[in-house]
Formats: C-alpha cells, sequence, structure tokens
C-alpha cells in the first residue's frame, strides 16, 4: 500500500529569526552583479586590508608547509610559542604582562571570539551593553545567544566615548526594577566606525565602572596601530585584568585578514571559561600560520610606520571624497576608516551611499548599519590602492552634486 506524501514544513531555530543576513553579505551580492554588468565597482566599504603580509611571515608560512609533519590537529590552546609570541608583542607595545600559558588564547578570527566570550559569559535574558553605533557583530551574537541588548549611545559631541552617567543611571534603573543584570560590555578604541580613538583615563574610567558594578568589560581592540602614534591596551589599566577581556587581531596591523588568526587575554578564570566553549567548537589552527604568526608578531616599528605611511597617502583621498560629498569629519580620527556626517540635503547616510553607488559606482558604507546613531553617517575604508581612492574621487566629483 502506497503512503500518501504528507506536506512537512521544517522552522529554523527561533535565534534565526532574531538575527538577519550581514549587511556586506547582501550588499556585496549586489556590487558583483553591477560588476557582472560591466560598471566596474570601486569598492571603498570594507576593511580589509589589501597590503601583503611582512615578508619573514609569508616565507616562514612557505617554509613550514612544506614539512610532512605540520598538518595535523593542533592544540585548541594553540602552540606554546605562539602564546608566548603574542604575551611578548603586549609586553613591548602595551606594557602588559601576561602569563602566556594561563591568560592568552589564540582564536580563529577576533569575530568568532566575540561569540565565544557571549557564549561563555551570557545566559539567556541577562543583559548585554552594547555601542550605538557599533560593530554590528556585538548585537548579531548577542541574540543569537538570547540575551538582552542593552545599547549605550556614543555621541560626537562627547568624542564618541561613553556617557557614564547615563550609564550609571541605566544600571541603577534596572536593578531597582529587579531585572536581569547586566553581565556583558562591548567597547572598541580605537573605536570602529568613530575613528575616536581611546584616553588613558576613559580606559580608567570603564574598567571603575566595570569592577564596581560586576560588568566583565569585553574591549576589542583591533585597530590600535593604524594612524595611532600611541597603541593602548585596556590590560594595561591597574586591576584590569580582574573584569576585562581584550581581543586582538593580526588582521588589520599585520594584514592578514584572510588567515583568521587572532587572540584573548583575560585573567585565567575567564580564559579557561571561554577555552571550555572554544574547545566544543574549532579543532585549533594550522600550525604553519601559527608559525608565520611569531614572526610576524616581531615586526620592528618601521613595519608599522611603512604601513601607515601607505595609510596616510590614502587618508587624504579619502577626505578629499567626504569633501566633495559635502561631509563633515573629524581630521583626529585613527584606525582603518573615515567617519563623515552627511550633510543635509542627503537626507541620510543609506541615501548617499545608495546615490553614489548607482550614480558614481563607488560603494561606501552607510552609517545606519552600525546602529541608529549611525544613520547620518557614510564610512569610508582605506583599504584600496591610491589609485582606485583617486578614481573614485574624480567619479565622485563628476557625477555627486553636495
Amino acid at each position: 500500500m502506497n503512503k500518501e506524501n504528507k506536506a512537512f514544513s521544517v522552522r529554523p531555530a527561533y535565534r534565526v529569526g532574531t538575527v538577519q543576513e550581514y549587511y556586506f553579505s547582501k550588499k556585496l551580492k549586489e556590487v558583483a552583479a553591477m560588476n557582472a554588468a560591466g560598471k566596474r565597482v570601486i569598492s571603498l566599504g570594507i576593511g580589509s586590508p589589501d597590503l601583503p603580509p611582512s615578508e619573514v611571515a609569508v616565507k616562514t608560512f612557505q617554509r613550514e608547509v612544506a614539512r610532512p609533519d605540520v598538518h595535523g590537529y593542533q592544540p585548541y590552546t594553540g602552540m606554546p610559542e605562539l602564546r608566548r609570541g603574542y604575551a611578548t608583542w603586549y609586553e613591548q607595545w602595551y606594557g602588559v604582562t601576561l602569563d602566556a600559558d594561563r591568560e592568552v588564547l589564540p582564536l580563529i578570527g577576533s569575530k568568532e571570539g566575540i561569540l565565544h566570550v557571549s557564549m561563555a559569559f551570557l545566559n539567556p535574558g541577562e543583559g548585554v551593553l552594547v555601542p550605538n553605533p557599533g560593530y554590528p557583530t556585538y548585537s548579531s551574537v548577542s541574540r543569537l545567544v538570547g540575551a538582552e541588548l542593552v545599547p549605550y549611545t556614543l555621541e560626537a559631541s562627547r568624542g564618541w566615548q561613553p556617557d557614564f552617567e547615563a550609564l550609571e543611571r541605566l544600571v541603577a534603573e534596572r536593578e531597582a526594577a529587579l531585572c536581569p543584570p547586566i553581565k556583558l560590555m562591548w567597547v572598541n578604541y580605537p573605536n570602529m566606525p568613530t575613528g575616536a580613538d581611546a584616553s588613558d583615563k576613559l580606559l580608567e574610567r570603564l574598567v571603575d565602572f566595570g569592577r564596581r558594578h560586576g560588568i566583565v568589560i569585553c574591549h576589542d581592540n583591533p585597530y590600535s596601530f593604524i594612524l595611532n602614534d600611541h597603541p593602548r591596551s585596556i590590560l594595561a589599566v591597574k586591576g584590569a585584568k580582574e573584569v576585562c577581556i581584550e581581543l586582538n587581531s593580526m588582521s588589520k596591523a599585520h594584514n592578514m585578514p584572510g588567515w583568521r588568526m587572532a587572540m584573548l587575554a583575560s585573567n585565567a578564570q575567564f580564559v579557561s571559561w571561554i577555552l571550555r566553549v572554544k574547545s566544543n567548537v574549532d579543532s585549533g589552527q594550522f600550525r604553519p600560520m601559527q608559525s608565520a604568526v611569531v614572526e610576524a608578531l616581531k615586526a620592528p616599528r618601521e613595519w608599522y610606520d611603512g604601513m601607515n605611511a601607505v595609510y596616510r597617502r590614502r587618508r587624504v583621498l579619502a577626505e578629499r571624497i567626504m569633501d566633495a560629498l559635502g561631509c563633515q569629519y573629524d581630521r583626529k580620527q585613527v584606525g582603518l576608516f573615515l567617519w563623515g556626517r552627511v550633510p543635509v540635503s542627503a537626507q541620510s547616510g543609506e541615501a548617499l551611499a545608495d546615490r553614489v553607488l548607482q550614480q558614481a559606482h563607488v560603494f561606501i558604507t552607510p552609517g545606519f548599519i552600525f546602529g541608529s546613531a549611525g544613520d547620518q553617517y557614510v564610512r569610508i575604508s582605506l583599504c584600496c590602492p591610491e589609485e582606485a581612492l583617486e578614481e573614485a574621487l574624480e567619479r565622485v566629483k563628476m557625477k555627486i552634486e553636495k
């Protein structure tokens, strides 16, 4: 007897409904379609460094990958040499002493690290402070783990720094209302997308805020070497290690975004909790890449100076594009992008970015994707050769009216 085919439907987990496809994932499909139609879009959107890693890192990888004994699984905590390399790097550039065996954890990219940290610390319903504007992954990952998003606004008038009085009121109001506790706060300086740099005073206030309220301060720190004369780590603040986690990355300052090599540092207890999550998710990193990173971390100041010389020339052209669009921006910005407020006539950053894409075939990032506080802004990436930036400038001048 034939059984009737029964109609059925499969539904995804509820968490899938809490997030959308990443903006750049969707937008780059549109850009690809325009390129397929022969429109040759110049992309100034994503912060993916186009410069190569150091020569010694590449040669080390080439040598190591030819060995027959390096292709197996690696330790979840990375090679001891890699952990020691990260610890030495922190001592040299940030003045932070780390126990390489207990306080350093290599990551397959800091974006993945955001998920590991969130899974290790956030229960469903608990609060997590996320900046607005801020890196979208802080919010999307918090939703995926079922935490309650508690946005805090960054404003240009405050130098894109938190309003600590408002944060104190927020914590007090939640306690009075018997809301679940705020467990975690995401911060990011030098800031993406605004380019605002941290001061020692800001980092000290963040540590103090976290210690007094029992909130883990998670500092995402991949931009501290880009157009920045004073790299800072929140872990340099006295007592910070007790309450702070810092993520860092080889993607930006060492031109290794596709390598997915990153790390986090904190106290031994926090690191052990995060390792419990991580060890159930991945199986370590390819050993030749770890060896290459060990060498990349030894880069002298001249390496960073040479890279920044390129970015300074590109930054001048990015500023000229902003001028041509009638945008206002702070010349003191640091990092890999230029953040500008659009003119009133543009209506919004999204409207201006869409017009620039359709009319000038230049892709810039609208600020709304970083939160409502970025609605009137656009962002230009410096990860583009000078020749392309010059062409983008000419297209904008010809096609876009202020």
